[in-house]
């Protein structure tokens, strides 16, 4: 029996990344969801972590896990653990496949998978558009204890946007859910803490008005925030409104905490790439930032991920309007 690991991998418009097997492979020109064999005394986490960077100079954060797949091949026999996982790189470098595509959920029924493959995701589409699924539940009404178990429960099994989108849509009629959410954002249990916050990215791009005003709170506490992906679920929110509605006092917070960020050989891709985004709408408001915002991105240039420096490249070039003479540092 082969351990093996794969990942469901979305993106920002919840794309589901889907690659090419060649000729010379076992399942040649088959489809497959990306990962490989799992080294002794490596995690399951450890080991897709690593597959996708090796096999596609990808970075992702893994937000849950499906059950095992046991399947036979006939010549071989595998176990594959599925991980569903979130990244904001949009575009991999195939070093063992020959074409990757990017799908919507309903266009991967169409997909020409391999075996093991085709039960994942079977089990994917299952937990999404299952009869048990929650989003069939009536709307939520104010949060009892009971309530607030359920919710908490859900968070923590979460793995796919159906069950955000159910939460989602109850938030317009419940402010309350949302001050659980974002209590639960700062827990120490890092697990519930993410995925929280997770959520409320999701109620943010469906009812941006429901989150605005809790924007400058999740400033004033970026700082103290431990947990890299809540930090990238609060620095996705603040990228995508409006920042010119916030304090001179929040900009100043806003600017210290990404320029931090940005220069950090410690901060994960996401967080640059926000911080980045952040701090260029900042300079459109103060455009005597430009010049430190150019010499931090040129300084990007050794990263290893592709994704980084062509954001960084795209940013200079809306820049070079900003900066006086068009000097770049």
């Amino acid at each position: 029996m082969i351990d093996v690991c794969c990942a469901i991998i979305r993106n920002v418009e919840n794309e589901i990344l889907v690659v090419q097997n060649g000729e010379q492979d076992d399942h040649a020109f088959k489809w497959e969801f990306p990962g490989g064999k799992r080294k002794k005394g490596e995690s399951g986490e450890e080991c897709i972590i690593r597959e996708i960077r090796e096999e596609l100079f990808m970075d992702i954060v893994i937000c849950g896990s499906l059950d095992p797949v046991v399947y036979d091949y006939g010549h071989k026999k595998i176990r594959l653990f599925p991980f569903v996982c979130d990244t904001l790189d949009e575009l991999p470098v195939l070093t063992e496949h020959i074409d990757f595509r990017w799908c919507m959920e309903e266009e991967l029924g169409t997909i020409d998978f391999s075996g093991a493959d085709l039960h994942v995701l079977k089990q994917y589409t299952g937990d999404i558009c299952g009869s048990s699924s929650p989003a069939a539940a009536e709307p939520l009404g104010g949060i009892d204890a009971g309530t607030e178990k359920e919710i908490k429960g859900m968070i923590n099994s979460m793995i796919s946007t159906r069950e955000a989108d159910w939460l989602a849509a109850g938030a317009p009629d419940n402010p309350e859910l949302i001050l659980k959410l974002l209590e639960y954002s700062y827990s120490d249990d890092r697990k519930l803490s993410f995925r929280a916050s997770w959520t409320l990215t999701k109620i943010s791009d469906k009812n941006p008005e429901i989150i605005i005003p809790h924007i400058p709170g999740m400033i004033e506490r970026l700082d103290e925030t431990v947990n890299e992906s809540t930090r990238r679920s609060f620095l996705r929110i603040i990228s995508l409104r409006n920042i010119t509605l916030l304090s001179l006092k929040h900009h100043g917070i806003l600017a210290d905490h990404c320029f931090r960020a940005l220069n950090s050989k410690l901060s994960a891709v996401a967080i640059k790439s926000y911080s980045m985004e952040i701090i260029y709408r900042l300079t459109l408001i103060y455009p005597e930032l430009a010049n430190e915002l150019s010499a931090s991105i040129n300084m990007l240039s050794g990263e290893s991920r592709e994704g980084i420096v062509a954001r960084g490249r795209a940013i200079l070039g809306k820049l070079a309007g900003i900066i006086p003479d068009g000097k770049e540092n």
